[in-house]
């Protein structure tokens, strides 16, 4: 197996406190805070690990030249995909399988990312592989006004996985047109119109759902998601109350609290906020109240334990219904529990998936209750692809592989293996302000020091991805400023964290 032996910058000599440099390499260094100071540096390239052998061997490449993709990517692809591409030098991608990708050149990748938290079971899953290959020899697509195997016993199975009385299904395309589509149905069966979500939150890019989204970078400046109010989101690390006990999480955060056992003034103040967002902020009753049980885009954001059992009441009470976006942390994503809502203790009325349901396949759903089903049936809805016989085969190919594999399990004893190493190294450096997440649905936030929590600027944050990238291996990114690192990997094992240490934070210069 090759070696990586990629030069990296010397944003890794200020990780580690490494204080060799020589003038001729690097020149003066003018950035501040937790990083450094006006000192010269010596950054000597470190010897990076060798990755863990692979008996895959993908395909040679024969394609076209990178030059002529980033022609056309330039000429004839959506405009908004450089504002989203995280690296100076792109990643060319080839072939995957399970927890690697392959680029044009033959360069073996870690991905850490999945796709957005996306490819659950791991990129050809040879289970997930066999059942597309098999629905595509019998029949690539037909209308769901007729009725054929696939999709009713992919409802089944699907159903099963959920509580009651959560059991109708809609099936979709994608994530933002699960929740758009949920938005209608609780307008239309309470009859109320303004929906409530969390500030930092992201549930979708379309019209509709951008109301839902509350993060400026996606926003535009037209009239859109009307009727959408965001409260103030329960950040228990960089909100204005935490403690040392709030979150569900094998690793908390660093701020103190004396809260007595079973009790959470974080969570007492965070509930108020809600409260007068309800009180000021839209009528008496309300439509509906989304929320991710972990945010996902936001950073892998956290709430009080009981937040959310609160915040339903309050929402019931004003005859809003309560919408579970389980887009990132559905499918045993958080390892506890199959849905992230269950790691609340709370039974929403509605409940969003994508990303996970199909492997990467694009696929959406929302669940509801027979009650709800029933207001929505008072107008006609159909989705042309919704229910596809492919993505069918592949979602429920899914399910059997999580459950035969007991990728749950994988889950939360890889997630919380991580989550404990990661938070020793928040611990050792100034640079890294908090460590959370359940199971493999990790955020590492990056700041200038722990004190202010001040967000790592995006310039350093780009750096570093890029380090991290020519090392190896793939992340993602999150939180409103770009500041936390986003681990979102496959349901498997993958490596000794002695690796991924090495690799991501001190690149073997300690």
């Amino acid at each position: 197996m090759h070696k990586v032996v990629f030069p990296v910058s010397f944003r890794w000599a200020f990780l580690t406190g490494q204080k060799k440099c020589t003038h001729s390499s690097l020149g003066k260094l003018h950035l501040s805070g937790a990083l450094c100071q006006k000192e010269d540096y010596k950054y000597t390239i470190p010897d990076i690990p060798e990755m863990p052998s692979c008996s895959f061997n993908p395909e040679e490449y024969k394609g076209m030249s990178k030059e002529r993709m980033l022609d056309i990517r330039r000429q004839n692809c959506n405009p908004m995909t450089p504002k989203v591409t995280y690296y100076k030098r792109p990643v060319f991608i080839h072939q995957g399988y399970m927890q690697w990708l392959w680029d044009v050149d033959g360069r073996r990748y870690l991905d850490l990312f999945a796709g957005v938290a996306t490819v659950s079971v791991g990129h050809c899953h040879p289970k997930v592989l066999t059942a597309a290959e098999q629905q595509l020899k019998k029949l690539w697509h037909t209308t769901n006004i007729y009725i054929y195997p696939t999709l009713h016993e992919y409802c089944e199975k699907l159903a099963s996985y959920l509580p009651d009385p959560l059991k109708v299904i809609y099936l979709t395309n994608s994530g933002s047109e699960a929740n758009d589509l949920a938005m209608l149905m609780a307008r239309l069966h309470t009859g109320n119109y303004d929906i409530i979500t969390f500030r930092g939150s992201y549930h979708g890019g379309g019209p509709q759902t951008l109301g839902l989204t509350s993060n400026a970078a996606y926003k535009y400046p037209v009239a859109s998601g009307l009727g959408c109010t965001n409260t103030m989101c329960p950040d228990v690390f960089r909100g204005p109350w935490g403690g040392s006990h709030c979150r569900d999480s094998p690793v908390q955060t660093i701020r103190d609290c004396s809260c007595a056992q079973g009790h959470c003034k974080a969570n007492e103040l965070y509930i108020e906020q809600l409260r007068e967002t309800l009180a000021t902020s839209v009528p008496t009753r309300i439509a509906g109240f989304f929320a991710e049980p972990i945010q996902g885009v936001g950073g892998a954001v956290q709430y009080p334990r009981d937040f959310l059992k609160e915040a339903y009441r309050l929402v019931r009470e004003r005859g809003g219904i309560c919408i579970a976006d389980e887009v990132q942390t559905g499918f045993g994503r958080t390892g506890s529990h199959f849905w992230g809502f269950q790691g609340h203790d709370v039974i929403p009325d509605m409940v969003t998936m994508a990303k996970g349901i199909g492997n990467g396949f694009p696929m959406g759903a929302v669940v509801t209750t027979p009650e709800i089903a029933a207001s929505f049936a008072r107008g006609v809805h159909f989705n042309t692809f919704g229910g596809n016989p492919v993505a069918c085969a592949m979602a429920s190919s899914v399910l059997d592989t999580i459950q035969e594999d007991k990728m749950q399990k994988v889950s939360l004893d890889v997630g919380t293996y991580l989550l404990k190493e990661l938070a020793k190294l928040r611990d050792k450096y100034e640079i890294i302000g908090d460590v959370r997440g359940k199971g493999l649905m990790i955020g590492v936030e990056m700041v200038t020091d722990k004190t202010s929590r001040t967000p790592l600027p995006s310039g350093e944050m780009s750096e570093i991805f890029e380090d991290v990238k020519d090392m190896g291996v793939l992340i993602g990114k999150g939180g409103l400023y770009g500041q936390v690192t986003a681990l979102n990997t496959p349901f498997l094992h993958f490596m000794s964290f002695t690796t991924i240490e090495a690799w991501m934070f001190e690149a073997n210069l300690v």
